[in-house]
């Protein structure tokens, strides 16, 4: 086969494959020096150069002039030489031409099964470089496959993965449906690109807010805090460049059009849009709705907050499982103290204040080590450390945090019932002993 056509079979197939010509030469460059391997078991005195446009391919073979050969990969006698180049001398570097020809055969199978895997190679390599591009972005993809919780979404012949801890929680996927999510990292393996998608990650939700919303795209809004608990409530602090323009009611649209589009994507999350404010107090507040705190005590430096809630309001405060205090926490960057107005009149500082992290049974071995590493060594010290400060603690995540937080303020709450009702029983027993009144008159009363 002749060098030309060999170009133009191989072109064809580069086509087909979306592969340039410039990378076309290359494959071909090391396919032939892969057969010159072959052929003289050495090819480090060989090179090819493959002219893609002209259709030309040359391999040359450096020989040094000898008068005995000895090796002829490395060596020819000189009067070989002088017959195509008569001045030559012993010792002289002779440029051998090597006709593709010499190998036969081979060549085409050989040609074949090296263009495919180098094909393979730049296709995942193309891949590679386009998702990594698309990191952040939003893709939408076909649902291929569901398998041990981790779905497999098919977007124009490649594979992307949204594993367990991407998905939203209590959505089902079947094999066909269509989905959104965003591009969370691109790795490559040796198996090829390993592209994740998520629809849990916080800036899956900015950049829904980023399509409906043409100002936040132009940058007259910023979305300056994002906090989720996927499928279930989201709070997102806005800022607007505009004095003209309400953040907030921007975002939400008219009639809500906007915010219920987002929410229809998000299977119903409920989505709390807040203005902000340079005002601690008056973000802090905002952040909790639609809870309605009566006090705010901040220390700014700490980055610590306690709100007091009117007893019958307490528990839409804290929302279910401190839902509510826990996303108001991560989306302000204070740490949130929820307490009953009756509890912080009866004691301004808990006795429990100072209670060992060791004494809380909820709190694992590993957790009360991993905050002694940052001098956490009681209830009060994990209240009064800053956020970011056990954040910094290898190991520790925003989710690790909210569920040591959600068993200590447990932990507090249970002491205080136990504390009322020691108080109501040395109250009876008090009564009993003065002969006021009979045991079950004291109980009744």
């Amino acid at each position: 086969m002749r060098s030309q056509d060999l170009i133009e079979s191989f072109t064809s197939i580069a086509k087909d494959k979306n592969i340039d010509r410039t990378e076309l030469g290359t494959i071909l460059e090391e396919l032939f020096m892969s057969l010159l391997e072959r052929h003289f078991h050495d090819a480090s005195n060989c090179s090819v150069i493959v002219n893609i446009d002209k259709g030309e391919i040359e391999i040359y073979q450096e020989k040094t002039i000898v008068l005995d050969v000895e090796d002829t990969v490395y060596e020819i006698e000189l009067e070989k030489a002088r017959a195509i180049e008569p001045d030559l001398e012993v010792g002289d570097i002779f440029i051998e031409v090597i006709d593709p020809v010499i190998f036969g055969r081979r060549l085409i199978l050989s040609a074949k099964q090296f263009l495919a895997q180098k094909i393979r190679d730049i296709e995942k390599k193309y891949v590679f470089e386009d998702y990594y591009q698309k990191v952040g972005e939003i893709v939408i993809g076909d649902v291929r496959q569901v398998y041990k919780d981790n779905v497999y979404v098919h977007i124009d012949q490649c594979e992307l993965l949204m594993p367990k801890s991407e998905r939203i929680e209590f959505e089902r996927y079947r094999r066909g449906d269509t989905i959104r999510a965003i591009v969370k990292s691109v790795e490559m393996t040796p198996r090829g690109p390993n592209i994740i998608i998520s629809r849990s990650d916080n800036q899956f939700l900015f950049k829904l807010f980023e399509m409906e919303v043409p100002e936040i795209e132009d940058g007259i809004i910023q979305i300056l805090s994002i906090a989720r608990a996927p499928g279930e409530r989201s709070k997102i602090i806005v800022k607007s460049s505009d004095k003209r323009i309400d953040a907030v009611g921007a975002c939400v649209g008219m009639r809500g059009s906007r915010i219920q589009a987002i929410v229809r994507e998000l299977n119903g999350e409920r989505i709390d849009v807040i203005n902000y404010s340079a005002q601690t107090e008056v973000l802090i507040s905002r952040a909790l709705s639609p809870a309605k705190p009566i006090n705010l005590y901040i220390d700014d430096e700490k980055k610590y907050c306690m709100a007091i809630f009117d007893d019958e309001d307490m528990e839409s405060g804290v929302g279910k499982g401190y839902q509510n205090v826990i996303l108001a926490s991560r989306v302000s960057g204070y740490s949130i103290e929820a307490v009953k107005k009756s509890e912080y009149e009866r004691e301004k500082e808990p006795k429990y204040d100072e209670v060992s992290l060791n004494q809380i049974k909820d709190l694992t071995p590993r957790m009360v080590s991993l905050l002694e590493q940052v001098d956490v060594y009681t209830t009060q010290d994990f209240q009064n450390t800053a956020r970011d400060t056990l954040l910094s603690i290898k190991g520790v995540g925003e989710k690790l945090i909210d569920t040591m937080s959600v068993r200590i303020q447990s932990f507090l709450d249970n002491m205080d019932e136990n504390g009322k009702s020691e108080e109501a029983g040395e109250d009876i027993k008090e009564i009993v002993e003065k002969g006021e009144l009979t045991l079950e008159e004291a109980i009744e009363e």
